[in-house]
């Protein structure tokens, strides 16, 4: 007797549990936001594939950003849905662990900028995230643009005529808005000249001048993100 009042109440009260989750649940606002989370994410992916500057551009990390958008709204959609299901949720992504490493650090914007527009996607407030993707994209635009004619770079020159280096040094102080000297370094009779510059306007044809110049047999221009060592 005992045993059947126990498995009646444990079977009402799971049958009270679901149906009041499945009531609080809308399934017309569930479509609204994973559709207008999977605009702004096709949204974030042109702007990162737009303002992209580094050296390797992935493209699966490019579309881990709509997806990231997607289930963050998702995970959100259920959290508000249910107050024990949230619960459930929070216990169970705070062991979670991610173990990729950034290799830009405007990438880290990027993962939060998807991952907010999916919580403003999953908690129902689209007006501000239609409103936020625009601005957010807008300046990140604005500053890719600038990073072009700003952004240093680093010219490694080889050669073995000593009369040489004044030439490449004239040469690139009339085609760059800054220059600084990195590092000078001596391989058997070649000297290596690492210089620091600053593109002017984008200009990078004096680098072929440079490496037309007698006694030079290496000149290259790669982009510096700032950390050097000799």
């Amino acid at each position: 007797m005992m045993h059947q009042v126990l498995a009646i109440s444990f079977s009402d009260v799971f049958k009270s549990g679901f149906l009041e989750s499945f009531a609080g649940f809308s399934l017309t606002d569930a479509i609204i936001g994973l559709g207008v989370s999977f605009l702004i994410g096709l949204f974030i992916f042109f702007i990162y594939a737009k303002s992209f500057s580094g050296v390797v551009y992935s493209s699966s990390f490019n579309a881990s950003l709509v997806l990231m958008t997607m289930i963050t709204a998702l995970i959100i959609l259920g959290v508000t849905s249910n107050v024990v299901l949230s619960l459930g949720m929070v216990g169970a992504l705070s062991i979670v662990r991610f173990r990729s490493a950034i290799k830009e650090p405007i990438d880290i914007v990027f993962i939060f900028w998807a991952i907010s527009e999916g919580i403003l996607c999953g908690a129902g407030l689209i007006p501000l995230a239609l409103l936020g993707a625009p601005v957010i994209g807008g300046l990140l635009l604005l500053f890719s643009l600038r990073r072009d004619y700003s952004e240093p770079f680093l010219l490694i020159v080889r050669f073995d005529d000593p009369k040489a280096e004044e030439k490449i040094t004239k040469t690139a102080e009339k085609n760059v808005k800054r220059l600084r000297l990195k590092s000078a370094s001596v391989i058997g009779e070649e000297t290596e000249l690492i210089l620091e510059v600053r593109l002017d306007r984008g200009e990078k044809s004096f680098v072929r001048e440079i490496s037309k110049m007698p006694g030079v047999s290496y000149a290259s221009l790669v982009s510096y993100n700032g950390n050097f060592s000799a």
